[in-house]
């Protein structure tokens, strides 16, 4: 399912025009993913969570050129199912 797909799926739902929808949408992702730079996890009860996940440094290799190159600390975003959200998944 796309963004696009979804937008139309809840102004069919709704009622409300397709472009509000996608406003509505865009707001909603902008301000998710603002809050996870600022390092603060967003928590939607019955939904999940996003958090931000830290991964620590760490020494890998490039195999083509047999170097060692050390991958600093660094942040990422991950997603956790509510409980219910899985069992519903599960159950479908």
């Amino acid at each position: 399912m796309t963004k696009a797909d979804i937008v139309n799926d809840i102004a069919k739902k709704t009622g409300i025009d397709k472009q509000t929808v996608l406003t509505t949408v865009e707001a909603f992702m902008d301000s998710v993913k603002e809050s996870l730079s600022n390092e603060q996890n967003v928590y939607l009860r019955g939904f999940g969570s996003f958090v931000v996940k830290k991964r620590a440094q760490k020494t890998a290799r490039n195999i083509s050129k047999n170097t060692t190159i050390i991958i600093p600390e660094h942040n990422i975003p991950a997603f956790k199912p509510a409980k219910t959200f899985t069992l519903d998944v599960k159950n479908s």
